[in-house]
C-alpha cells in the first residue's frame, strides 16, 4: 500500500533534488538575462518552444521555473506561471483571456483590488462583468447561466472570511464552457486544492501564505496547460516577470509551507473562540468556527480553516482607534500570511483603494479588524488580545 504524503512532506521534498554538479542540496539563483547558444539552429528551437531551454529572464529561468514547477506540483495543476506580484497575476490572467464582447462574473466580496479590476479597468475594455453577492450561490448561477466567458471566485473571501461551494460553482460554470478561476491565497494549497474540485486556474500572492516572511513580493497561476502557456504569452510581452531572487526566497519559504500553515491553522481557529466568548466583541469572521454560515462548506472542501480571522468590536470604529494600538505581539499593516501576526482596519488593507461607500456595498463594515496570526505562541496571542481588549 502506497503511503500519502503529508504537507510538510510535500512543501519540502516535492521537485527537490541534489544538483549532479554541485552536490548542492538547495537550488541556486541564477542571477542571469540573456543565455547563450553555440548554433543558430538550437538557438531558433528554443527560441520557438520547440526545445526545452532559455533565450532571455524575462520570458524564462531556471531559477523562476523551479518555483512554478513546485507550486503547480502541490496545487496538483500541470502547469504554472508566475510573476512580479500577486496583482500582476490576476490582472494578466484577466486581461490574457478576456476581450471585447466578452463576459465576465465574479463575487463582491473579492480582494479590493480585484473588485476594482471588474468594475473599472475591464469594462474599459468592452468586457461585460456582473458581480454578485458572495452568498448566494442561486444568483451566482443565474450569472453563470446567461453566458460567461471567465468565472472568478475567490474563497474564504478577503476580509470577511466567506466561503464559496467552489465544486458546485464550477459545474456551473462548465456547462456554459466559461473558464473557472479560483484565487486560492487564503486556503494556500495546504488546506485546499481547487484544481481537484474542478478549477481550470488557481492564482496565488506568493507574497501572502507562500512567501510567509514579508521579504518578497511575486504571484503565481497554475492550471490547465494550455491555459497557462495562454496566460505566460501575454506576461511574455507585457513583461511582469518574477525576477530569479524572488523565485529563490520563495522556493526557500515553500520548505516550511506546510509547517507554518498548520500552525497558523491551530492559532487562528484558538483566537477565533476565544474572541467569540468576549463581551467585548460583536461578532467573529472565521469558517472554523461552528457559528459561521459556511463552516459544513468550509469542512467538506477544506483541510484547514486558514490563519486569517476578522472581528468587530461593540464600540465600532471609536473602539478600534483604541485596541489596535495597545497589542505588543501584532504589527499594524497591510500584509497576511507572514511569521509575525499582522492586523489592521479592512478599511487601511485589503479595501483600502475602494470608498466607504463601496466597502459598505461590498459587506465590508468600517470598523471590521483582519487579524492574520504568525507563528507566535498562541498563549501570548490571547493573551496580548485580552490585555487589549480589557483597556479598550
Amino acid at each position: 500500500m502506497s503511503h500519502s504524503q503529508g504537507p510538510s512532506t510535500r512543501s519540502v521534498h516535492l521537485l527537490s533534488q541534489v544538483d549532479p554538479t554541485t552536490r548542492a542540496i538547495v537550488p541556486p539563483i541564477v542571477e542571469n538575462v540573456a543565455y547563450a547558444f553555440e548554433d543558430l539552429e538550437t538557438w531558433r528551437a528554443v527560441a520557438l518552444h520547440q526545445a526545452p531551454g532559455d533565450i532571455y529572464s524575462r520570458n524564462s529561468n531556471p531559477t523562476t521555473r523551479l518555483f512554478e514547477q513546485k507550486v503547480a506540483a502541490l496545487e496538483m495543476a500541470q502547469s504554472a506561471t508566475s510573476f512580479a506580484t500577486g496583482m500582476a497575476a490576476i490582472s494578466s490572467t484577466l486581461l490574457a483571456l478576456l476581450s471585447p464582447q466578452k463576459r465576465a462574473v465574479t463575487v463582491r466580496d473579492a480582494y479590493g483590488a480585484t473588485f476594482l479590476h471588474f468594475t473599472q479597468i475591464l469594462p474599459r475594455f468592452g468586457v461585460t462583468c456582473e458581480v454578485c453577492q458572495t452568498d448566494d450561490h442561486q444568483a451566482i448561477e443565474a450569472a453563470i447561466a446567461a453566458g460567461c466567458r471567465v468565472l472568478y471566485l475567490e474563497s474564504p473571501t478577503n476580509p470577511t472570511l466567506k466561503v464559496l461551494d467552489l465544486a458546485r460553482l464550477i459545474q456551473a460554470a462548465h456547462r456554459v464552457g466559461a473558464v473557472t478561476i479560483v484565487d486560492n491565497t487564503f486556503a494556500s494549497p495546504i488546506n485546499q486544492n481547487p484544481i481537484v474540485l474542478g478549477a481550470d486556474l488557481v492564482i496565488h500572492s506568493a507574497t501572502k501564505f507562500l512567501g510567509g516572511h514579508g521579504d518578497v513580493l511575486g504571484g503565481v497561476v497554475c492550471g490547465r496547460q494550455d491555459l497557462v502557456e495562454e496566460i505566460f504569452r501575454y506576461r511574455e510581452l507585457t513583461g511582469p516577470s518574477l525576477d530569479a531572487h524572488s523565485a529563490y526566497l520563495l522556493l526557500r519559504s515553500l520548505k516550511t509551507l506546510g509547517l507554518r500553515i498548520q500552525r497558523q491553522n491551530e492559532t487562528a481557529l484558538t483566537l477565533a473562540r476565544f474572541l467569540e466568548g468576549h463581551p467585548k466583541v460583536a461578532r467573529v469572521y472565521y469558517p472554523g468556527l461552528e457559528s459561521h454560515p459556511g463552516h459544513q462548506i468550509a469542512r467538506r472542501q477544506m483541510s484547514g480553516f486558514g490563519g486569517v480571522l476578522s472581528f468587530e468590536l461593540k464600540g465600532g470604529m471609536q473602539a478600534l482607534v483604541s485596541f489596535l494600538p495597545r497589542l505588543r505581539y501584532a504589527y499594524m499593516a497591510a500584509n497576511l500570511g507572514q511569521v509575525e501576526t499582522v492586523v489592521g482596519p479592512s478599511a487601511l488593507t485589503s479595501h483600502v483603494e475602494l470608498s466607504a461607500e463601496e466597502r459598505a456595498a461590498s459587506g465590508v463594515p468600517e470598523g471590521l479588524i483582519r487579524y492574520a496570526v504568525g507563528i507566535e505562541d498562541v498563549e501570548d496571542l490571547q493573551a496580548d488580545l485580552e490585555a487589549a481588549l480589557a483597556q479598550s
